[in-house]
């Protein structure tokens, strides 16, 4: 699928990993050819890797997708690491990646529950009005302005819905959710306007990974 994506740069070439952690065995073309092959060699991939990711009771093998190893590998805007929530998200984000003048390998983590989820759906506005989203900011809070927010949580991926579950059981519905749709390149714009939108607020990033893993240690960066 690499040399395919090289020899045919107008094609979408999608590799899927059946589990999260079978990119383990392509770990060497990753760090020497996907990672690097534009810096070294001059040459650019537009290849898509969706990549299991999710702590969904399925083992080891399914739950880890290895977020953070493939942050290690991501610099001067080599590729791009993304861990979409809704349909509308993945649509644009294919699509962004075809009408772009230029190609970088696009790192897509794939949590298999949101397949199913009843909350992770999109609306017709969602797929003809909108583009990508690198952030999802909450636009409407019950009752509470987002001035008047004193705590913001910030997050990737599926625990989103999990947490605005909880959210309602516990009825604290003045605690915004936000979702960092695009962890690299990272969404610095977007974050410090959230800075500014919820001036009295204080962040917290919330991962469902161990926290030497997923993506803490480079959302903490900034």
């Amino acid at each position: 699928e690499y040399g395919y994506s090289l020899g045919d740069p107008n094609m979408l070439i999608i590799w899927e990993a059946q589990f999260g952690d079978f990119a383990n065995a392509g770990q060497v073309y990753f760090d020497q050819f996907i990672a690097s092959a534009q810096k070294k060699w001059g040459r650019s991939s537009g290849l898509v890797c969706l990549l299991p990711h999710g702590y969904e009771g399925m083992g080891p093998e399914h739950s880890s997708a290895r977020i953070e190893r493939f942050l290690q590998l991501c610099a001067d805007e080599n590729m791009e690491i993304v861990n979409p929530t809704t349909p509308a998200q993945m649509f644009h984000l294919l699509r962004r990646q075809m009408l772009r003048s230029f190609r970088k390998p696009l790192i897509v983590f794939t949590p298999k529950s949101l397949l199913r989820h009843p909350m992770a759906t999109s609306s017709v506005a969602d797929l003809v009005d909108r583009g990508f989203q690198r952030i999802i900011d909450e636009q409407e809070l019950d009752g509470v302005s987002p001035a008047q927010a004193d705590s913001v949580l910030l997050c990737s991926g599926k625990i989103y819905y999990d947490l605005i579950k909880h959210r309602e059981e516990s009825e604290k519905n003045g605690c915004p959710v936000v979702r960092i749709e695009q962890l690299y390149p990272f969404p610095e714009p977007e974050v410090r306007a959230l800075l500014e939108r919820y001036p009295n607020a204080e962040f917290s990033w919330v991962q469902e990974e161990p926290q030497n893993n997923g993506a803490w240690w480079f959302v903490s960066d900034w």
